[in-house]
This record gives structure tokens, C-alpha cells and sequence, in this order.
């Protein structure tokens, strides 16, 4: 695999919660397939993402409100559940600015998932993600 972790959010909340979260799991070693950081002009956005998904360990996903009105957010967790094997740990959810209702109206294959929620801050966030996921530079 090449990335550790893939970021799948809503571009709505890249200010105020997922680029600080993507420059930190970076600042914390972890490779990061995050579409600011990875794309470049002229890129196919549908094959880079799919690319993405396939090459990362886990996919972090950030569900809110702007997450669960996205079609392309969809298209990304479909992506990550058809990539997920039975009892493998792919999906690493976050709770942004949700409740469990929320997340239950939006998928109870999702609700039935431990997540983390932003309202304990980015550090939290970080802490609990590296507690599952290792640097792919420490497994060699």
C-alpha cells in the first residue's frame, strides 16, 4: 500500500476541521492521501480517488452534515466498503459536528461503528486514529 490513511470529507468542512487534521497526521509521520495535497492539474479525479482508496490502509471519514448531502462523498464510502473485507478494520469514522441520530438516519452500517467526535478536539482525533493505525515507515 502507499498511503496510510485516505481523507474522505466534505469540502464544506476542509477550513475549519479536515486540512488542520490532514497536516497534523502528516506532521505525525503517516502518509496521507488528501485531495489538496495529492491532486494536480489536468488529473482525472474519478481514477486519482478510486487509485487512492485501492492504495490506502484506512479511510478516514469525516461525517457531518455537508458529508451526508454529497453524492461524491457517497461515491467514497461505497468505495471504501466494497474495498473493506469481512472482520478487516477499514473505515475509521469521525463525527463532525454530528450525533449518533445523525448517523443513524444516514447509515446504520456506520452507526453500528465506534467513532471518534471532533467536539474533543483535533489532538483526541489524531490520538485515537494513530492508536489504530501505525506509519507505514514503522512496519519495516
Amino acid at each position: 500500500m502507499k498511503w496510510d490513511l485516505f481523507i474522505s470529507h466534505a469540502s464544506e468542512d476542509k477550513k475549519d476541521f479536515v486540512l488542520p487534521l490532514a497536516e497534523k497526521l502528516i506532521a505525525e509521520g503517516f502518509e496521507v492521501w488528501y485531495d489538496t495535497f495529492t491532486l494536480t492539474l489536468g488529473d482525472n479525479l474519478r481514477r486519482s480517488i478510486e487509485k487512492g482508496l485501492a492504495e490506502s490502509r484506512f479511510g478516514v471519514v469525516v461525517l457531518s452534515p455537508n458529508f451526508f448531502a454529497k453524492q461524491w462523498t457517497n461515491l467514497e464510502l461505497d468505495g471504501l466498503f466494497a474495498l473493506e473485507k469481512m472482520d478487516e478494520k477499514r473505515i475509521l469514522p469521525v463525527w463532525h459536528n454530528v450525533k449518533s441520530s445523525d448517523v443513524e438516519k444516514y447509515s446504520l452500517f456506520l452507526a453500528m461503528r465506534l467513532g471518534v467526535s471532533t467536539d474533543k478536539g483535533l489532538d483526541h482525533v489524531v490520538q485515537e486514529i494513530s492508536k489504530v493505525v501505525k506509519p507505514l515507515k514503522q512496519q519495516t
